[in-house]
């Protein structure tokens, strides 16, 4: 890519973009565990500027510990500066912090019970949060901080589904343990059921840990791509169907989609539509 090109990617982005800035993210981004020591000319040739340019930007960097010199040789690496600002964007990142007002907006979408579900070790998950529906007869997570088997129910699928290969068949090689008639402990049902949640994006339980309770859920991804959570729509299944689920499926997606930007993630919702079920 010539610079030439880049000036006419530049005139063709929205109005207030700020090319030198655009410039000075795309060198930092040029570094990468793989290449964490890079020279002039390899900037240069990984951001399509010219030796010049790339030249006058990493030096501007280095002047804000953005970027420091590496000895010997004329090599530049990710600097001190970037550590301190990445320890301040994680003191405020804080996922229970960002999730509440998504939550509360999520649930007033669907005026049922909406809850926040995180990892715990391998094979559990734990319920960190919840906004509780509206309604006087309503889902109420009485079991916060309590360790769930990660299997039982649509949150636990929901991260079981993205977890690393090896995890997900340790835990699919058993023992499987029944919270209700309906929780699944066939470990080729379970297989088939986590494939079925990537493919669509979410997953649903029909009573398959509480009994005559119905919840879907969705997957939450950090900025390393990993899941780290989900959340959950639930309610009794008095008022709650798989049909109603579905209908709950677009705002859930979006309000993971919404939280997961925030801590981070770039890749996996926008590859996967928030519109699930299709608006007719």
């Amino acid at each position: 890519m010539s610079e030439k090109g880049t000036n006419n990617r530049k005139r063709s982005t929205p109005p207030g973009r700020i090319q030198s800035l655009d410039r000075a993210v795309a060198v930092l981004n040029s570094f990468t565990p793989e290449r964490a020591q890079l020279g002039v000319t390899e900037i240069a040739r990984l951001t399509g500027l010219t030796r010049g340019t790339a030249h006058r930007i990493v030096a501007n960097l280095e002047s804000h510990q953005l970027l420091q010199r590496v000895q010997p040789g004329n090599r530049y690496a990710l600097g001190p500066g970037l550590l301190r600002l990445a320890h301040s964007a994680r003191v405020r990142i804080n996922l229970q912090e960002c999730a509440g007002p998504i939550m509360t907006q999520l649930r007033d979408e669907t005026n049922e019970t909406v809850g926040l579900h995180v990892v715990d070790g391998r094979f559990f998950r734990v319920v960190i949060d919840q906004v509780e529906s509206r309604h006087s007869i309503r889902r109420t997570y009485t079991n916060l901080g309590e360790s769930i088997p990660i299997h039982q129910g649509a949150p636990g699928k929901a991260i079981l589904a993205h977890v690393p290969t090896d995890v997900q068949q340790q835990i699919l090689s058993g023992p499987l343990e029944a919270a209700t008639d309906n929780t699944i402990v066939d470990p080729e049902l379970l297989k088939r059921e986590l494939e079925s949640v990537l493919d669509k994006g979410f997953a649903i339980s029909l009573a398959e840990r509480v009994p005559e309770v119905c919840t879907i859920a969705v997957p939450v991804f950090d900025y390393r791509e990993s899941v780290v959570a989900s959340l959950s729509v639930t309610g009794p299944s008095s008022r709650v169907n798989k049909e109603l689920l579905l209908e709950f499926a677009p705002h859930a997606l979006k309000a993971a989609r919404d939280l997961s930007l925030m801590m981070g993630s770039t890749e996996y919702y926008e590859n996967h539509s928030p519109d699930y079920p299709p608006h007719s």
